[in-house]
């Protein structure tokens, strides 16, 4: 006896489900099909194929699961859940030949490795591969995680592991029009948006504990658990360019880049509108949500870290040695092009005021009188990630952040400047050995940048100066 059944959800698949039915036919495994009120030949095509089948409205992909693992007589030790739009490789179909249950007594849950297809083309960077979905388990052991309302996952006790060359394919033909896919993932941003305000209103948690080091799903618990912490409308910018430089997502040509582009910031970017719309149709609730002094110091030091070092991080890769990266050294080097313009801006004021000056990609010499080198700690970075982090998660209206974000940064590189300037007329290491400019002007900029933020907080109500407004 096959110690396996197989359980695949369907709504129209008449395009799919042929695919899937003959990766598996030589598994001989008992087929359970739930269906959500198919009107092609879904139903026809399942009950050729010997499956049993079920009805049931669909709302969403948790609590169809839900349904699905209750409703059908499953004689078997294992259950195997698949989507209509998934093919099961020869590799994992052989491994699924020689399962044996004695084998794995000890083993509740098995992960399966899933290439997903867009138009065609396998999607292979990114963050997009491997990736692991937890496919196979016992039966009774797992269930269906319903405090989640769209991305879909199992939730077993005890031991699982992964099956890293058991491959199921994904790709869902009906993307291949793009009407189709932004159709699909708009009402899906619908459905994120309301969760992630459920979460803020301690609505909805999490069943999973989230850990980094855990298995693929207390993984992706943790990183979603950041996500909700980074600030809406800068974390899309900040995960699309990551996926496509640190996951080489820009590897994956002109349809993964369209991939990514759409679905790491652009359905990103649609939820984040969402959820402002859902807590601007509930005022009180939003202002205490977004306001929490607690929320606003947790996404400071998130953010101030990220980019501190992110900065270092991007250093190393810039800079030749053990970690260098050529395509980002030489296209996305923005550390050089700010040094560039530090040396530049200095020159040209130098130049202004009657001194003959040459410079190179580091250094800076005045006829007469000496030279400079804008080292790392020289730019100003640290500085730009604390003033940065402090305007981002601050909780004010978007335009204000805007508009003081950009003339903060420029007046800090201005102030940076003058300093490069006065460096060279004035100052020597050879006189002045004792006397560290860095920490002078890190003084008396974070001095400036205090002053700055405290009028900038006051002149429009923050994080508890609403409160207060609204008690009079």
């Amino acid at each position: 006896m096959v110690p396996y059944s197989v359980i695949i959800l369907t709504y129209n698949e008449e395009q799919h489900l042929p695919r899937l039915l003959e990766s598996i036919a030589a598994l001989k495994a008992p087929i359970f099909i739930l269906d959500s009120g198919s009107t092609d030949q879904t139903i026809q095509i399942a009950e050729q194929a010997g499956a049993v089948v079920q009805q049931h409205p669909f709302e969403n992909h948790p609590r169809q699961w839900d349904h699905a693992l209750k409703i059908f007589d499953i004689q078997t030790p294992w259950v195997i859940c698949f989507d209509a739009d998934q093919i099961v490789t020869p590799e994992l179909k052989e491994l699924l030949l020689n399962f044996n249950d004695a084998d794995y007594r000890d083993v509740n849950g098995i992960y399966f490795n899933r290439k997903n297809f867009f138009k065609g083309q396998w999607i292979k960077h990114g963050g997009y591969y491997p990736i692991y979905l937890l496919k196979m388990f016992r039966y009774k052991a797992g269930h269906s995680d319903l405090n989640e309302g769209m991305d879909h996952r199992f939730i077993v006790p005890g031991k699982t592991i992964v099956w890293k060359q058991g491959h199921i394919l994904e790709e869902n033909l009906k993307e291949n029009n793009i009407s189709f896919w932004i159709d699909k993932h708009n009402r899906y941003s619908d459905l994120v948006a309301r969760e992630e305000v459920e979460r803020m209103q301690n609505l909805r948690h999490q069943t999973l504990k989230p850990s980094l080091l855990g298995s693929p799903d207390e993984r992706t618990a943790w990183l979603k658990r950041l996500w909700w912490q980074l600030p809406r409308y800068l974390r899309p910018w900040l995960y699309f360019g990551y996926r496509m430089t640190f996951q080489l997502g820009i590897l994956d040509g002109r349809t993964g880049i369209i991939f990514h582009f759409l679905q790491g910031f652009w359905f990103r970017l649609i939820v984040d509108v969402k959820i402002d719309e859902i807590l601007n149709a509930t005022p009180k609730r939003a202002a205490h949500i977004q306001n929490s002094p607690l929320k606003f110091a947790f996404k400071f030091i998130v953010l101030f870290l990220l980019f501190y070092y992110f900065n270092i991080l991007f250093l190393g890769m810039t800079s030749h040695g053990n970690h260098y990266n050529a395509f980002l050294a030489t296209y996305l080097n923005y550390i050089q092009g700010l040094r560039t313009l530090l040396l530049s801006g200095s020159a040209f004021i130098l130049s202004a005021l009657g001194f003959d000056v040459i410079y190179n990609h580091i250094d800076l010499l005045v006829a007469g009188k000496g030279t400079i080198r804008l080292a790392y700690d020289c730019l100003g970075l640290g500085v730009m990630s604390f003033f940065s982090a402090f305007v981002i998660a601050y909780p004010k209206q978007f335009r204000s952040k805007i508009l003081f974000l950009i003339s903060g940064l420029l007046g800090i590189q201005f102030l940076n400047i003058i300093r490069f300037v006065l460096l060279a007329l004035f100052w020597s290491k050879k006189t002045n050995p004792v006397i560290d400019h860095h920490t002078i002007f890190n003084i008396i900029i974070y001095i400036l940048i205090m002053f700055s933020l405290y009028f900038w907080v006051k002149r429009e109500p923050g994080v508890k100066n609403q409160d207060k407004g609204k008690n009079k």
